[in-house]
């Protein structure tokens, strides 16, 4: 609100503290006394406000009648007459319906006061922030201090105060009693019609729930009030349907952000709420709530795994004994204290007890234990009915926003430093969905995307070795890990950096897939031996070995070393130092030219406006000696631009004016250390890199 100016004739400074106007001085003139006022002067003292409209009245004034004295205040036009005018009256009457609603009596009473009050302001012509926040604290108050409503008067306030929530985030009071209704009525059509609007700006124009965490609350409820409909997940998803919107792009930058930020959240937190539990220790929320007393606290409660029942032996006939069957041992009981898992080691059939070591030791990897054999899939994890709902719930959410092509940009980059850990039950939990997100960020051709599989800090594991072979997360014997490998060679601009890495890490998994036929490993492999990544001999001998295991490994070796071969006799025979290839020539016409003679002095070579493609780069990595490449007018395309660095070292000039090279292409130049002069004009470049070139120098 404003702050006020009050006169007698001239300006003087009123100050305003909160429910009481107050003035410094008011200087004498021949109209009124003067003299400090010896003490504020109260809102509700006000007995009439009204403005000076009669003939010879003093201009733009505010008449303030209290009991023994009139006050005027006079602005220096009528706009701002007006405001403080509007100002004191709203003032005045926010102090009425507090007092009213803070002793309420009979709540049909409550209620139409509250109508009132939310109708007061909406209709009134200021603009100011307090405007509703004020009536919205006032009505959070009264709930908070009245919990024992009946569910009509819960619907009867929500409704009422709907109109104020269009434009404002509801306070933290009152998103717990929207959470109390979210979990006590879900089925209630307040939750459509009311919330659905409330739920919706949240996503649009929150910035920070750090701030405020209850608005993460109260979202996550509402979602899962959704999930209580008969339609269940169907209607959920065309809740983030709406909140994507019709067309390909969201115009909301911030609903993405919030969203996945609320099933973090809740996947977290009952997570937390779970390990809590059983551990028998305090939570955040309990935390903050206060935490009750060690004598107040449940009994641990235990993580009951479940293992499958062995089929009932049919009746027999016979009089004798039936012979004696190993029974299957009751479902294990796993507390902090003691974890008793079933382990397969070294392939042997004999079973061993994992024990937890004595207090003071660390407590054995559960989700480790889990995974180690495959002869652990049977068992599961025995969740409470909500727990299970809404980690089915929300991890689904995040399955239904990688489908989007928009937002799977961000959204790789929000999970890429996420820091799930392995010791948790996440990836037990949500794997099944989780793994579908992988899987659509290893399948989109975007760099932007399927970089993220990568980790993003030193030490923390990212997304390509959690599902890695051995990997806390893998249970498809490698094949998402194969296909992320895949996709990342193809588009890596550092290829040797993430072989050399590869083989450091990741070597043993890769040549067991490789072992298995996988052709993408296969490759990995034929690589490493031809950039010479493996130094080690009898690594080197491990490898020919797998290659050679399998037919398709035997005859991309075989390839590989016929073409060393080929490479060290265009060497040894010379050849031409400068080539032409005519106009319209093609990757055929390159190819045979090629093979028919050697070629391994050339230095210079011409393939301006011919019909040449990125294809062609196969034949031009055969040319060690190549230090000028003219690719003027030409199909020739990032792809083959991505060969060409990773084979021709020695390259110094380069001509792709009017080729379809884009900014992906000319990223994967940098790692030709030679280069010094590069022509780009007429390509698919953005103005972005232009800049980012002129800025360099370049």
């Amino acid at each position: 609100l404003l702050t006020f100016e009050i006169i007698c004739v001239k300006y003087h400074y009123v100050g305003d503290t909160g429910s009481k106007i107050c003035t410094s001085r008011v200087q004498r003139n021949f109209k009124g006394p003067t003299g400090y006022m010896e003490a504020p002067l109260s809102y509700s003292t006000i007995e009439d406000l009204q403005l000076l409209s009669w003939d010879n009245a003093p201009k733009y004034c505010v008449q303030l009648s209290f009991p023994g004295g009139t006050i005027l205040l006079q602005a220096a036009n009528s706009y701002l007459r007006d405001q403080w005018f509007h100002s004191i009256q709203w003032k005045k009457k926010i102090y009425k319906y507090r007092k009213v609603l803070n002793n309420p009596s009979r709540w049909d009473v409550v209620l139409k006061e509250i109508r009132a009050l939310v109708d007061m302001a909406l209709t009134s012509p200021l603009q100011d922030e307090s405007i509703h926040q004020a009536p919205l604290h006032i009505i959070s108050t009264l709930l908070a201090e009245n919990t024992n409503l009946s569910a009509q008067d819960h619907e009867n306030i929500i409704v009422a105060i709907a109109p104020l929530l269009e434009n404002n985030h509801p306070p933290p009071d009152l998103c717990e009693f929207f959470c109390k209704h979210c979990r006590e009525r879900p089925r209630s059509m307040v939750v459509i019609e009311v919330f659905t609007p409330v739920v919706q700006r949240i996503l649009k124009h929150n910035m920070d729930f750090g701030k405020c965490p209850r608005l993460r609350l109260f979202t996550q409820e509402y979602i899962l009030a959704l999930n209580e409909l008969n339609a269940g997940m169907e209607v959920v998803k065309k809740f983030i349907h709406s909140m994507h919107g019709p067309t390909g792009q969201c115009p909301h930058p911030r609903v993405l952000p919030n969203l996945v930020a609320v099933c973090l959240a809740a996947i977290y937190s009952c997570y937390e709420e779970f390990i809590n539990s059983r551990d028998n220790s305090p939570s955040l929320k309990e935390i903050r709530n206060g935490c009750q007393q060690q004598s107040e606290r449940k009994p641990p409660m235990p993580l009951r795994l479940l293992r499958p029942e062995p089929p009932t032996p049919p009746p027999t006939t016979t009089l004798s004994p039936p012979p004696a069957l190993p029974l299957s041992p009751p479902p294990s009981i796993v507390n902090s204290s003691e974890i008793l898992v079933e382990l397969e080691r070294n392939n042997n059939t004999t079973n061993t007890l994992c024990k937890a070591p004595a207090e003071g030791d660390s407590e054995p990897n559960l989700i480790d234990c889990l995974l180690v054999s495959p002869a652990l899939n049977a068992l599961s994890i025995q969740l409470p009915a909500h727990a299970d709902r809404v980690l089915g719930c929300f991890a689904l959410i995040l399955k239904m926003l990688s489908d989007y092509d928009d937002w799977r940009p961000a959204l790789a980059s929000l999970l890429q430093p996420i820091p799930f850990p392995k010791e948790s039950l996440f990836f037990y939990f949500c794997n099944r969905e989780l793994k579908y997100v992988i899987q659509r960020f290893a399948e989109d051709p975007r760099q932007e995307v399927h970089s993220c599989l990568l980790s993003v800090r030193s030490g923390k594991d990212g997304w390509f070795q959690l599902y890695s072979p051995g990997g806390v997360a893998c249970d498809d014997d490698g094949e998402l890990f194969a296909s992320m490998v895949h996709i990342l060679m193809g588009s890596c601009y550092k290829t040797k950096k993430f072989l050399l890495s590869l083989a450091e890490n990741k070597l043993g998994p890769c040549m067991l897939l490789a072992l298995r036929g996988n052709q993408t490993m296969v490759e990995i492999l034929c690589l490493m031996l031809e950039y010479n990544i493996i130094e080690n001999k009898d690594t080197q001998l491990q490898i020919i070995s797998t290659l050679e295991s399998t037919q398709v490994g035997l005859r991309m070796y075989e390839q590989l070393c016929d073409r060393q071969r080929e490479l060290k006799e265009l060497q040894r025979k010379g050849g031409p130092t400068r080539l032409t290839l005519p106009s319209k020539s093609t990757d055929a016409d390159l190819a045979r030219l090629l093979s028919s003679g050697s070629f391994g002095n050339l230095e210079n070579l011409s393939l301006a406006f011919t019909n040449v493609t990125s294809a062609c780069a196969e034949q031009l990595i055969k040319l060690p000696s190549l230090k000028q490449l003219n690719l003027w007018s030409t199909q020739f395309g990032d792809a083959g631009l991505r060969l060409l660095s990773e084979h021709l070292a020695c390259l110094q000039v380069l001509n792709l004016c009017e080729t379809p090279v884009t900014d992906a292409g000319l990223l994967s130049l940098s790692s030709i250390k030679s280069l010094c002069s590069l022509n780009m004009n007429s390509t698919k470049l953005t103005a972005d890199t232009y800049e980012d070139l002129k800025v360099r120098g370049c």
